[in-house]
């Protein structure tokens, strides 16, 4: 996993700290850096913090962001405003694949939440980044925009979704054992007249059906094994 630390320069909300931290937490992140925050640390931070009260706990606070970012290989400032001089512009999912390239820590960068970040905050990184968003509605809370962040860069490592739980397969043999079973049904009830072209068409309904499991075989047997009783 990338060496990532998360830097809110100058957080007027401790809730939005909180919330920050349990961002990255889902996301599997914990470095993260205050820039002269405007509150000291408050309850609202850890009640926002869910599950992440050691991301909170684990936070280093700075004076300035060139002390913050001084190990960092790259930088990448956040900001909805466009700007007529910055950095290399790029968007989110841009920034995050370029971050998990790098072999060294690299700090992503988020301004307070009246004001955003300076020039010299912006020009202390490397690249401006923005989160695509819908025109006139481009600003998101900053714990938002650090949870689309984390998300991103979680996606861009190539993480695996959780499957569900497998079964058995069902095998030709069980398959073929249930078409049989239809079979049986279909005609003993009258259902399938002579020159019927039902054994295919329940073929064709089945083969459409990728991975069909024994055990949802075996009920669908269990159901007509009993309709055929009555």
């Amino acid at each position: 996993m990338a060496d990532i630390r998360i830097v809110l320069c100058r957080p007027s909300h401790p809730g939005n700290i909180g919330a920050a931290a349990r961002a990255m937490k889902t996301m599997g992140f914990s470095d993260l850096r205050l820039v002269a925050p405007q509150r000291p640390p408050a309850p609202q931070d850890e009640w926002m913090a869910t599950h992440a009260a050691d991301v909170l706990a684990a936070a280093r606070t700075h004076a300035t962001l060139a002390e913050a970012i001084a190990d960092c290989a790259a930088a990448f400032a956040l900001s909805a405003r466009p700007r007529e001089w910055s950095p290399q512009v790029l968007d989110v999912r841009a920034a995050a694949t370029r971050a998990a390239s790098v072999a060294a820590p690299v700090a992503f960068v988020f301004g307070s939440e009246s004001a955003g970040l300076t020039n010299d905050e912006l020009f202390a990184c490397q690249f401006l980044v923005h989160i695509p968003a819908a025109p006139g509605a481009s600003s998101l809370n900053l714990a938002q925009a650090v949870q689309v962040v984390c998300y991103e860069l979680h996606m861009a490592q190539g993480p695996s979704v959780p499957g569900m739980r497998t079964e058995k397969l069902a095998t030709v043999e069980d398959i073929e054992g249930l078409y049989g079973h239809l079979e049986e049904a279909a005609t003993s009830t009258g259902f399938m007249a002579p020159g019927s072209r039902l054994r295919e068409r329940w073929r064709r309904l089945f083969s459409r059906v990728p991975g069909l499991e024994r055990e949802e075989v075996n009920i669908l047997r269990g159901l007509l094994k009993s309709l055929l009783k009555k």
